[in-house]
């Protein structure tokens, strides 16, 4: 079973980049996801566009669309995946799927085993209706596939157990309530008690996202206990960025993962690389 994360540098956060297969279009996937290798990023998570999405925002929403209005699938993303995950070293790609759009006529162990046997190292189901989950979740662990759970900053403890005890992926704790690439600043304070919290009770690494945007963002997170940072919005928005002006979507994410590599400066004014001294929780 592929551990996420564990290959980051040590003293370094892991850093994960959500994508919407499809957008940029799928056949530059070798391409994007070896610059990911090469550049030291430790998990792709790669969404099967759906419409509609209710937590995310415009800036998903609208990569969602082009990548649908393209034609991507599920069948697609899959066969796209499985062409390049062997030549990847580093890099894990963990598939996010909506329910209703993409496994509700399915059945969970057939979905799992398609998911496990294109290649994905873990699994984020969205949107599974709660009277669902525990077939799912058994069909997951069945085939061997490493489960990525969700709670909220503001998830009752019982919610927050939930996500511990299930989780052999890694755990996505999402920083503030609201839609994906929304501004608001998440309650520093709760989100590092649910940090130690989760550290303390899950098996698997505990990944903090939304709001993620610099350098000094991902190393607030890691201050406050998390083992990894999820990009969403903020890398989503280079690569529309990239179409609009005729660039490279590939380069555009390279230069934009190499910002978010950047070392923060401490309160000395010297570099240390994935620690925030200056602006303490």
């Amino acid at each position: 079973m592929p551990e996420f994360f564990a290959r980051r540098r040590p003293g370094r956060p892991g850093l994960a980049v959500f994508l919407n297969a499809g957008d940029p279009p799928l056949d530059t996937l070798p391409d994007l996801t070896a610059m990911l290798d090469e550049s030291e990023v430790d998990c792709l998570e790669l969404a099967v566009p759906f419409p509609g999405s209710a937590t995310d925002g415009p800036v998903v929403r609208a990569s969602a669309g082009r990548a649908l209005a393209a034609g991507a699938t599920f069948r697609g993303v899959l066969d796209a995946v499985a062409s390049v995950r062997p030549g990847l070293r580093r890099l894990r790609i963990a598939l996010l799927a909506d329910w209703s759009h993409t496994a509700r006529d399915t059945a969970p162990a057939d979905f799992a085993a398609a998911v496990r046997d294109a290649g994905c190292d873990g699994l984020l189901l969205h949107g599974v209706p709660p009277r669902l989950r525990a077939a799912h979740y058994e069909a997951v662990r069945r085939a061997g596939l490493p489960l990525v759970t969700t709670c909220y900053a503001v998830s009752g403890p019982d919610a927050v157990a939930e996500a511990a005890d299930l989780a052999s992926a890694y755990v996505y704790l999402v920083a503030h309530y609201g839609r994906s690439g929304t501004t608001a600043a998440p309650n520093r304070d709760r989100l590092g008690a649910v940090l130690t919290t989760l550290r303390s009770t899950a098996s698997a690494p505990v990944a903090v996202g939304f709001g993620i945007r610099t350098a000094r963002d991902v190393a607030r997170v890691a201050r406050l206990g998390a083992d990894a940072a999820v990009v969403g919005s903020a890398g989503v928005a280079r690569i529309e960025e990239a179409r609009v002006l005729g660039r490279d979507p590939v380069e555009e994410l390279r230069s934009f993962v190499r910002d978010l590599r950047a070392p923060v400066r401490t309160d000395t004014g010297q570099p240390e690389e994935g620690i925030d001294t200056h602006d303490r929780p």
